[in-house]
């Protein structure tokens, strides 16, 4: 088997396993049980990284037992499951779900990081990253929910646990929009649609500063205006530049 060969053979079993998820008929073969003997069988599956057992089990006691003594743990279980087992529809649905009916739990935070995580993971194109394609040009509006969950959490549960991750996570996804804001500007200066292609590059400037996307977005901030013939902006940013990267080739021998 070649390396290529193998990539889509690892593809093709990971969205086998993600595309699997509890269904109605999946909850109805879970045993008649009580919750709590449900639901210690749901956390051994879980406990063993079985998640596609777990989801069947948990759904059942949701359903069964929707206003349990457990029934706030359970979904909270439930909705781990989801993300590990990569069901981001359905994780989405059961957080937006807890969020509106339980908006003061105790464990609000988590369900904003976990739907966060998930979000999060909703950005990846697993066959882009495979086969290395960049898939900085493709529309970041799961990374951009993502990044408004974990500043959720930074703005009003300041003391979470989850604090530290979700504001690294944040970097990390500013750094993207960043990179996806600069691939749009690199179209449209091919396209010599210079206006948008400046615009996009002073909203990376003005907003994602400090960062190694800014020295690139003044580089086509520069190119831009000078195509425009706007001479006094593009000395504006060749100003930025000068100050900011005085070895940029856009201002040596200036």
């Amino acid at each position: 088997m070649n390396k290529f060969t193998l990539k889509i053979a690892t593809l093709s079993l990971f969205l086998g396993l993600a595309g699997c998820s509890s269904s109605p008929k999946d909850v109805e073969k879970v045993p008649d049980k009580s919750a709590q003997a449900l639901y210690e069988d749901a956390r051994s599956a879980l406990n063993n990284g079985l998640y596609l057992k777990a989801i069947p089990i948990l759904s059942a006691i949701d359903s069964r037992y929707p206003f349990g003594a457990i029934s706030h743990q359970v979904q909270l279980d439930l909705l781990y499951a989801y993300y590990k087992s990569g069901d981001a529809a359905q994780g989405i649905a059961l957080a937006d779900r807890f969020l509106r009916l339980n908006p003061n739990h105790k464990d609000v935070d988590y369900v904003y990081y976990i739907r966060g995580l998930i979000n999060l993971s909703q950005q990846e194109n697993l066959f882009q990253e495979v086969a290395g394609i960049d898939r900085s040009d493709r529309d970041p509006q799961h990374a951009r929910a993502a990044f408004n969950d974990f500043k959720t959490i930074l703005i009003q549960y300041p003391n979470s646990k989850y604090a530290t991750d979700a504001h690294q996570r944040m970097l990390a996804i500013k750094s993207r929009l960043a990179d996806y804001e600069l691939a749009a500007a690199r179209f449209f200066m091919k396209r010599k649609a210079y206006a948008a292609a400046a615009n996009r590059g002073r909203y990376v400037v003005e907003n994602f500063s400090p960062s190694p996307q800014v020295e690139l977005a003044l580089e086509i901030m520069i190119d831009a205006y000078g195509e425009l013939g706007l001479t006094e902006l593009q000395t504006n940013a060749r100003q930025v530049m000068v100050l900011n990267f005085p070895n940029n080739k856009k201002v040596k021998g200036l």
